[in-house]
């Protein structure tokens, strides 16, 4: 590939190149995927906004089982609408990033009820709707509507890092990586919704973090990472610090009838919304004494969240020796019934101990 006068940027004959290629990659080695339209049929965008939501953070083989939970139970955007909240974050549970499912059905109301069920091509539209940021109404906008959109997920960002070799470290270069992608795609009419899903599947199959099948590469010979002998080391990427570690007690209080409180978890903390065991607070240092009525299971749970690690040790007691009583958000549960309650990974690993 020659460098042109505006550093690490193709000219248009090389653009031109470069999609053709990685379209033609794409016709013959596109991944099948629940969420994704067969050829030469038209994408459903309720399909392509949740699996994008689901996405975030999470992985392809995560995400398959609950998108096809989710389409079946509730098979169109006015479905899921209807739904009650407390549905969708049970069967949310276990996907993590619990703010997503809130706001997938925020988002669900507002364009089943204020749009007509109807979602907006264009991206300032889209994200005017909850839970839709920059990233996600780039892809809804290519791959439902297929319009033109620069659409940078983390295999974009690797795959764009290896053909212009960029060595800035990430966080630092996502800027510069975003806009050398749209270089790539602003403006461009052809096919921007296959582009955009080749791009991502040359990242997930072909372009991986580690040994990178580079032999195997549509656009091998436009590659200045590998060109270079440095495309396995792209993207750079800083040190990571160590994560705060918070420490907490988690209280395991039963009843005479053997059934186990439990509470909804208010909307401003952490798995908000979710069901959950009664806390204490999660702090840097663990409070001095527990409790009155309570006593040290000698257990504990180690869980990691994506700013800090977590700490929670097991105290036990009953309804009658305890200062925490039932409240309007709180409720007994059957031994018996707990697995079906769809907890969180942190309170099923509680409750996995204790049974």
């Amino acid at each position: 590939m020659a460098v042109s006068k505006q550093q690490n940027k193709m000219n248009k004959p090389e653009i031109d190149t470069f999609r053709k290629k990685i379209l033609s990659w794409y016709d013959r080695h596109q991944r099948v995927l629940p969420w994704r339209a067969a050829t030469g049929k038209k994408p459903n965008p309720y399909y392509v906004w949740l699996s994008e939501i689901m996405l975030q953070q999470t992985t392809v083989a995560t995400v398959g089982p609950y998108f096809q939970k989710f389409i079946e139970k509730w098979p169109t955007i006015h479905d899921l609408a209807k739904a009650t909240r407390d549905d969708i974050m049970h069967e949310w549970a276990g996907l993590g990033y619990y703010a997503r499912a809130r706001n997938l059905h925020k988002c669900a109301q507002m364009v089943s009820g204020d749009l007509k069920g109807i979602f907006p091509e264009d991206q300032k539209e889209l994200e005017k709707l909850a839970g839709i940021g920059g990233y996600t109404s780039a892809a809804i906008r290519a791959i439902a509507f297929n319009k033109p959109a620069n659409v940078v997920d983390g295999n974009i960002e690797r795959v764009m890092a290896r053909i212009y070799a960029m060595t800035q470290p990430l966080p630092d270069s996502k800027a510069s990586l975003k806009n050398l992608a749209a270089g790539l795609s602003d403006g461009r009419e052809d096919r921007p919704g296959d582009y955009a899903q080749g791009l991502m599947d040359l990242g997930a199959t072909i372009c991986t973090p580690k040994s990178p099948k580079c032999s195997l590469c549509p656009v091998q010979d436009m590659c200045l990472g590998k060109a270079q002998g440095i495309a396995e080391t792209l993207p750079r990427k800083k040190p990571k610090g160590l994560k705060p570690q918070k420490y907490g007690r988690v209280y395991w209080i039963t009843n005479d009838n053997g059934e186990v409180l439990f509470e909804r978890r208010g909307e401003q903390k952490m798995l908000g919304g979710m069901l959950g065991l009664p806390t204490s607070e999660w702090l840097e240092k663990l409070p001095s004494r527990p409790p009155k009525g309570f006593k040290n299971s000698k257990l504990a749970v180690l869980h990691s969240f994506t700013h800090f690690d977590l700490k929670l040790d097991i105290y036990e007691g009953s309804h009658q020796n305890t200062l925490i009583s039932p409240e309007k958000d709180h409720f007994w549960v059957r031994s018996l019934e707990i697995k079906d309650l769809g907890l969180p990974t942190l309170f099923f690993k509680v409750a996995k101990l204790m049974k």
